[in-house]
């Protein structure tokens, strides 16, 4: 009979001991879920902010902007629009060349 009883509270030790450790990997799991549905939160407000940026810098006026004070781009006006004709030839064309 003792060898039962004490055969019984192996198991029950063994059994109390495998229910600590899978509460333990439970808590441990859903703090790792926690952190990084944290990140994927901090990912999606960065996602957020970085489209805002995107459309921000798209905006007309300030690729205007750039084209004037980078490129030193200017409006066209007709002051400074050359026109050709269809029968102009310039002075680089390889057919000013032939006889």
């Amino acid at each position: 009979m003792t060898r039962l009883n004490l055969l019984i509270l192996l198991a029950l030790v063994v059994s109390a001991l495998m229910l600590v450790h899978s509460q333990y990997e439970a808590r441990r799991l859903f703090m790792a879920l926690e952190v990084e549905h944290k990140e994927s939160t901090r990912l999606d407000i960065e996602h957020d902010r970085l489209q805002v940026e995107r459309r921000a810098q798209a905006t007309s006026q300030r690729v205007e902007q750039i084209a004037r004070q980078q490129l030193q781009m200017r409006m066209v006006t007709p002051a400074i629009t050359q026109y050709l004709s269809a029968g102009a030839v310039s002075a680089s064309s390889p057919r000013e060349s032939r006889p």
